[in-house]
C-alpha cells in the first residue's frame, strides 16, 4: 500500500480506447507515488479495451475495479460514475488517451496536502 496520508484514486473511463489503453495504465503504474485504486468504467467498448484493463489488473500495484455500463453514458454521465465509485479523498480523472508524467500524482499530492 502506498505510503501518504490522503487516499489516492484515479478515475478513468474507456470507450474502444484499445489503442491507447495500456500506455495509459502503464504511466499510472510508473507513478513515484503509486494511487490507492484505480476505478475503470467501460462505456459498452466493441474492441478488446476491456481485455486489456483486465490484463492490467491482474499485475498492478493497486487494486483496478472495473465497471461495464450496461447502457452507453457519454463521456460526462460515465465519468460521474467512475468518481462515485472512487472511494479516495484525492481523486485524479483519466482519459483513456492520457499518458501521465512519473511525478503527477506525487506533485498535485503534495500541493493539495498543503492547503
Amino acid at each position: 500500500m502506498p505510503s501518504h496520508q490522503q487516499l489516492i484514486s484515479v478515475a478513468m473511463c474507456t470507450y474502444n480506447g484499445a489503442r491507447f489503453v495500456t500506455e495509459q495504465l502503464e504511466s499510472i503504474q510508473n507513478q513515484t507515488l503509486l494511487p490507492d485504486e484505480l476505478v475503470v468504467c467501460d462505456d459498452g467498448s466493441t474492441d478488446n479495451t476491456l481485455a486489456l484493463v483486465e490484463q492490467f489488473a491482474k499485475k498492478a500495484p493497486f487494486p483496478v475495479r472495473i465497471f461495464q455500463n450496461e447502457q452507453k453514458l457519454g463521456v460526462t454521465k460515465n465519468f460521474e460514475k467512475a468518481l462515485t465509485h472512487c472511494r479516495g479523498d484525492l481523486l485524479f480523472l483519466a482519459d483513456q488517451d492520457d499518458c501521465w508524467v512519473p511525478e503527477k500524482v506525487a506533485h498535485l499530492s503534495k500541493v493539495f496536502s498543503e492547503s
